[in-house]
């Protein structure tokens, strides 16, 4: 058995009754448990197990060679195994055990290396796109190329096909995997760019017996750290779409710092709805899963009434993990209002959810305050908000335990430094003001610099590779001594971080003051008219960008800027009050919940 098995083994066979103190997760001093760790794990010991399993003095050992195993850099699919036949993913087309996904994406591996002519089994970081419905068919397309040793590029059946054109030449995929439903939407493109196309079918119809022998086969790819993992493009809010490579090292760093902060084990079942090309739902809803052996429940898309019947499910598995982006948790509210008033029921839900869910989160944009008092008094949970992109992954977080700062975003996870400053670099740092210095341990203020805000930079094992083929793009993203510059701008304030916006379009300078936009909205969002609003910097000759709140109200709702205006006296200071109000049906947010504001700039001020 290679050594990766026994990292997940112990939480896996053992009963709810053991120990587990290695690592805060796995440590057995039940003798009959503990002679079946080692009876399985008579090749990592290197000695007679028959002897070690009563030797409880070898605890020690097996606590340090297990440690070392644990920190090695490998996919998920190496622990797979480990896992055997419990559930890995359920989704609308059944169940799929851990050996089912890993000898599906066995066989697939084959089958890629066969299709691009390469007989040892290893495509040297050879970039593969798939197009997947939310489902086990993603997972096996994603563990295949890794297996293969290529470079996962993850597409979404939402995009336009001028889009999936731009990731798969961009990305100079050699090869397109393609899901039955999907192959006629992106064969004429493949074929357009010479790039050929394998089809996959439905994740409940594969059959390794008949889609050939695997023999003896296994991945020949041992040493993992320093090859490409992803590329997953940016949501180009800010500009073009930049595919952000990370390595296996970066992705490792990514899921192990989450299942350390939020105490993922083989027990957790999260319901996962979000899209699978970006990080928020590759690695903090399925890989960090299925690195520790847990089930993730798989929805198609996101439906209010099925995540509703998902959460209050009782029977077996039941969901004790949600995470989302802010607008599904208005859109959750919102059929909560619709269609659960009677009292019995409402103390149901608040029950369930306070009884059978331990976490729910929320990211990938700002959430108002509103939604999160809201979703308080519904489920009993205050979200845990934390901040990531894609090009570091998860880099702060609130609390999995103790008070959590509506609003804000937490503090540094496992293994992240994070550093606020201002100014610009020189040869001797001399225009270069750090604010705020800090990492899981603390944060380090300079004095007379309390709450004061400055773009944030992160550091880390984290940090992607690069742009993909962007070097100049990818050496500016950085400081000489190597800080990723997040385009963010944060404050340090009371013991917390908090983000008042991208630099570029939510910080709004008008007349000698910078404002929030970020900041703005969640104060308009109090209103009892409005449903959403995106606060934009419009240029004005006399402030140099004025305040323009674009508003969708509430069905049946009015609001003039006049009134406006007077509600925002009240709460907010006079120069952050919107000069300007405009009204739309409904905001443009993508997949992910985020508003392109340069877009909105271009619709409301094209002539400017």
């Amino acid at each position: 058995m290679p050594e990766w098995q026994l990292a997940s083994l112990p939480e896996h066979c053992l009963s709810s009754r053991s120990t587990r103190k290695m690592l805060g997760s796995c440590l057995l001093f039940n003798r009959r448990h503990l002679a079946q760790v080692f009876a399985c794990c008579q090749h990592l010991l290197g000695r007679d197990y028959f002897s070690l399993r009563t030797n409880f003095c070898a605890l020690t050992e097996l606590r340090t060679r297990w440690i070392s195993t644990y920190r090695k850099v490998a996919p998920a699919f190496t622990r797979a195994l480990a896992f055997g036949e419990k559930i890995a993913i359920i989704d609308q087309r059944g169940e799929h055990t851990y050996n089912d996904l890993y000898t599906r994406s066995l066989c697939l591996s084959q089958k890629i290396c066969k299709a691009l002519g390469n007989s040892d089994g290893d495509l040297k970081g050879e970039r593969i796109s798939f197009l997947c419905p939310n489902d086990a068919s993603y997972v096996t397309a994603q563990w295949a190329t890794w297996m293969s040793g290529g470079i996962a590029v993850p597409l979404y059946r939402k995009h336009p096909v001028s889009e999936l054109e731009y990731f798969i030449q961009d990305s100079q995929s050699t090869l397109l995997l393609a899901e039955q439903e999907y192959e006629e939407k992106v064969t004429p493109t493949a074929e357009k760019l010479g790039v050929p196309v394998l089809s996959l079918p439905q994740s409940g119809k594969w059959d390794v017996t008949t889609d050939g022998s695997l023999g003896d086969a296994s991945c020949p790819i041992s040493e993992w750290e320093n090859r490409g993992a992803m590329i997953i493009y940016t949501s180009g809010t800010t500009g073009r779409p930049k595919g952000v490579l990370s390595t296996h090292q970066n992705v490792h760093a990514m899921i192990t710092g989450l299942v350390e902060k939020w105490a993922w084990t083989s027990d957790d079942v999260i319901l996962h709805v979000l899209p699978l090309h970006h990080v928020h739902g590759v690695v903090n809803k399925l890989l960090c899963p299925l690195w520790v052996g847990a089930t993730c429940i798989m929805l198609p898309e996101f439906s209010a009434q099925m995540v509703w019947e998902a959460l209050l499910n009782l029977q077996a598995p039941r969901v004790n993990i949600f995470m989302a982006v802010p607008t599904i948790y208005s859109k959750l509210i919102e059929y909560y209002d619709k269609h659960f008033s009677q009292p019995l029921v409402q103390d149901f839900i608040l029950a369930v959810c306070q009884d059978h869910i331990r976490l729910m989160v929320s990211g990938s944009s700002a959430l108002p305050v509103p939604v999160l008092q809201r979703w308080k008094s519904l489920t009993g949970h205050i979200l845990l908000e934390r901040y990531g992109m894609t090009e570091i992954g998860m880099a702060l977080s609130n609390p999995l335990h103790g008070p959590r700062v509506p609003g804000s975003v937490g503090t540094p996870l496992p293994g992240v430094k994070v550093r606020i400053a201002t100014g610009s670099w020189t040869e001797d740092g001399s225009a270069y003001c750090i604010h705020a210095e800090g990492d899981e341990t603390g944060t380090t203020v300079t004095p007379g610099l309390d709450a004061k805000e400055g773009e944030l930079f992160v550091k880390g094992p984290a940090v992607f590779q690069e742009y993909w083929n962007r070097p100049a793009e990818t050496k500016e993203a950085f400081t000489p001594d190597g800080w990723f510059k997040t385009g963010d701008t944060v404050v340090y304030s009371e013991g917390t971080y908090w983000i008042r916006g991208r630099t570029s379009v939510d910080i709004i300078k008008s007349g000698g003051y910078k404002i929030s936009a970020l900041e703005v909205e969640r104060h308009l969002l109090a209103h009892p008219s409005i449903a959403d609003v995106a606060v934009i910097g419009a240029p004005d000759i006399v402030w140099g960008q004025k305040v323009s709140a674009v508003v969708e109200l509430h069905k049946g709702q009015e609001l003039s800027l006049q009134d406006l205006k007077k509600w925002a006296r009240e709460t907010m200071p006079s120069y952050t009050i919107p000069s300007e109000l405009l009204l739309v049906e409904e905001i443009p947010r993508n997949q992910m919940g985020k508003v392109d504001k340069k877009q909105l700039l271009r619709q409301f001020y094209s002539a400017l």
